[in-house]
C-alpha cells in the first residue's frame, strides 16, 4: 500500500465477509460498494444497497472517500436497503 492510498475494512453483510482494501482518494463510495459486493461474490442489483459508517448512511455514492472524511483503517458495512422485518 502506498501514501497514495487508504486502507478500508468493508463488511457485507449478505455475505458476512470482510474485505480488506486500500483505495485512491478519489475513489467514490459507489465504487467501493460496487468492490466489495463483487469480492464478495453478491450478484444482486448493487442499487439494492447502500453504505453505512458509523452506523449512517453515506447518502452521495458520487462522493469520494476524502470527501466522505473516512479516517485510514475505517470499518464500513454495505446492507440491503430497506432491510426485511425479523420474524
Amino acid at each position: 500500500m502506498s501514501d497514495a492510498t487508504l486502507p478500508l475494512r468493508v463488511t457485507v453483510l449478505d455475505a458476512w465477509d470482510e474485505i480488506a482494501m486500500a483505495v485512491a482518494p478519489d475513489t467514490s463510495i459507489d465504487s467501493v460498494k460496487r468492490r466489495a459486493l463483487t469480492e464478495a461474490r453478491v450478484t444482486d442489483d448493487a442499487e439494492e444497497y447502500v453504505v453505512k459508517f458509523r452506523g449512517v448512511e453515506l447518502r452521495d455514492a458520487k462522493a469520494t472517500v476524502t470527501q466522505a472524511a473516512l479516517p485510514a483503517d475505517a470499518a464500513l458495512i454495505v446492507l440491503r436497503r430497506g432491510r426485511p422485518p425479523v420474524r
